[in-house]
């Protein structure tokens, strides 16, 4: 089977709570990004930040789909991956504040959050290289025979790596279980997308590969678990891998360093209108039990619980650092 399309009706329908835990999982991430911004203005985050406002919707709907010991691997990008999968928010931020009661120890900052316990290893930073990693997990539970699925995320200038591509060959012939996310938010770094790709759509290349490609909506969270629960089916039935491609925007920079100097104000009003929250929050609205006050209540008490154990965290030893690594001695 290959070949794209376009996924745009539900295949699954939700009860009204898991739409609200849907809608809860995407503000959790939007409020956690939106409070590391001004930290990191104050000083207290010593690293830079590659915020994911505005893909909330991709996240939460690849994960949605995901079972708590199926396997992700993320990118430079990640803090909203690693909420969506279920680690906590009070150890990634002790992370961002490079304690070492943070999700990693302190070691690995924002780049590099994870969380075993939900199947995700520390976020790999450099472009692309999460995706030959994902295949070999997939391998493994394959090999093992244990039922588990990997999802790699992966961006439009991630699409254009070697690595990605020997990965989705490399699961394509052996129908390794494996979900390839793009995340398809229109520039790499500055880059448009329109000048690194030649095909129309990143998800037209699966066909080279024979395996299905997929475009969702990447702001439409309910469209993006319909696509990943079918992907997902597929994987764990031994049908082999799947590639889709979320169109997604990005709403604040590159980077913190980003000014996005490259970009229109009229592109960025435009997509801030099919923003996640609003796209999910219209259907939710409809109901008789609206709940968006108290979603705005309990998400920012974890945050500031999330905070306050970060504050509190002590600070790593110089020889912790020899600690959790591999090293052959005498």
């Amino acid at each position: 089977m290959s070949g794209t399309a376009v996924v745009e009706t539900e295949i699954e329908p939700l009860s009204g709570e898991d739409r609200w835990s849907l809608y809860r999982q995407m503000l959790l991430i939007r409020r956690f990004e939106e409070r590391c911004n001004a930290l990191f203005l104050q000083g207290k985050i010593p690293s830079t930040l590659h915020l994911y406002i505005g893909q909330e919707a991709v996240a939460v709907g690849i994960c949605a789909a995901l079972r708590v010991d199926d396997y992700l691997t993320s990118t430079h990008r990640p803090h909203g991956h690693a909420l969506a999968k279920g680690v906590s928010a009070g150890p990634i931020m002790a992370e961002l504040f490079a304690k070492s009661n943070g999700c990693c120890k302190g070691k690995g900052g924002s780049m590099h959050v994870g969380g075993m316990e939900v199947g995700m290893p520390p976020a790999i930073a450099i472009v692309g290289g999460g995706a030959p990693v994902a295949a070999g997990m997939a391998l493994s539970s394959k090999m093992r025979r244990s039922g588990q699925v990997t999802a790699s995320f992966f961006g439009d200038g991630g699409a254009n790596e070697g690595a990605v591509h020997e990965a989705m060959n490399m699961a394509a012939i052996w129908r390794l279980p494996v979900l390839f996310v793009c995340e398809n938010n229109l520039y790499g770094a500055s880059t448009p997308v329109g000048q690194t790709v030649a095909v129309e759509n990143i998800a037209d290349r699966a066909a080279g590969y024979g395996m299905p490609g997929v475009i969702v909506d990447g702001n439409d969270v309910l469209a993006v678990r319909d696509a990943a629960l079918a992907a997902v089916r597929r994987a764990r039935a031994g049908e082999g891998p799947t590639l889709l491609e979320c169109k997604t925007y990005r709403f604040c920079g590159h980077s913190r360093s980003d000014a996005c100097n490259y970009r229109t104000r009229d592109e960025e009003a435009a997509w801030k209108q099919r923003d996640p929250l609003l796209v999910l929050g219209a259907v939710l609205a409809a109901a008789e039990d609206p709940r968006f006050e108290e979603m705005e209540r309990s998400v920012s008490e974890e945050i500031d619980a999330a905070v306050a154990y970060a504050e509190a965290g002590p600070d790593p030893l110089p020889e912790d650092a020899l600690l959790h690594v591999y090293w052959e001695g005498e």
